[in-house]
């Protein structure tokens, strides 16, 4: 693979907890290309989350080397993760993470309003990631007057409105009944669709086949992979 906007060599993460070690990710060789749609999956405690966790800068590895975009972050100082985070990495969590006063709108612009952008451009990424997720006409509703589905489009919208490299999705369905995980994994299909990198954890084979290649995960070990047409 030429030029993986994610690589990661021996990357290790251990905890430490009464006097126990618990090897969370154990050796993890992984390049993933720009514009490719990546699951991470395997059993609970294998290791996914923790796997995530370290490809999006929300914590450190033990061991080893993670390039992204080709530069070095394994290493970075606290204030320069955070905005690494900010400007390169996409966030769609499982509990969505919306702030309960902010509208809609207000919650899309929070992260861009930590950059150096000026307001016009803000409004206008935020009106573009509302239009691109279906939600214009909710911009100045509150998290608690949509429904889960429609908060988690909003979830969407937030993380790419930042433009990132990467867009990082932990278990992006796991509130939601099946139509509506169905309409968000439509949703992330359609970015996909239009160049956007995802990696996304998941429990549901179903929503895995959407991906273009599966990396399975066993104590912390990634034991096999699978590559799927139907993400291509």
């Amino acid at each position: 693979m030429s030029n993986p906007i994610i690589r990661l060599e021996g990357v290790q993460k251990v905890f430490h907890t009464d006097e126990v070690e618990t090897h969370a990710v154990s050796d993890v060789q992984l390049e993933i290309p720009r514009g490719q749609y990546v699951c991470i999956a395997g059993p609970s405690g294998s290791g996914k989350t923790t796997l995530l966790s370290l490809l999006g800068l929300l914590d450190t590895p033990t061991a080893g080397t993670y390039l992204l975009d080709g530069k070095p972050v394994s290493s970075l100082s606290g204030r320069e993760r955070a905005r690494v985070r900010n400007e390169q990495l996409g966030f769609v969590f499982q509990s969505f993470n919306l702030i309960g006063d902010l509208s809609v709108a207000e919650n899309i612009e929070l992260p861009l309003t930590y950059r150096d952008m000026p307001a016009s451009e803000r409004r206008r990424r935020v009106e573009a990631a509302l239009e691109r997720v279906g939600m214009s006409h909710r911009g100045r509703h509150l998290p608690a007057q949509l429904s889960g589905g429609q908060q988690q489009r909003v979830a969407v919208a937030r993380a790419v409105a930042g433009e990132p490299l990467v867009l990082l999705a932990d278990e992006p369905t796991g509130n939601l009944d099946s139509k509506n995980g169905d309409a968000v994994m439509g949703l992330l299909h359609e970015l996909h669709r239009a160049g956007t990198t995802i990696v996304m954890v998941t429990h549901n084979p179903e929503y895995a086949r959407h991906a273009q290649r599966t990396i399975h995960l066993f104590d912390g070990r990634i034991v096999e992979e699978s590559h799927h047409e139907r993400g291509a």
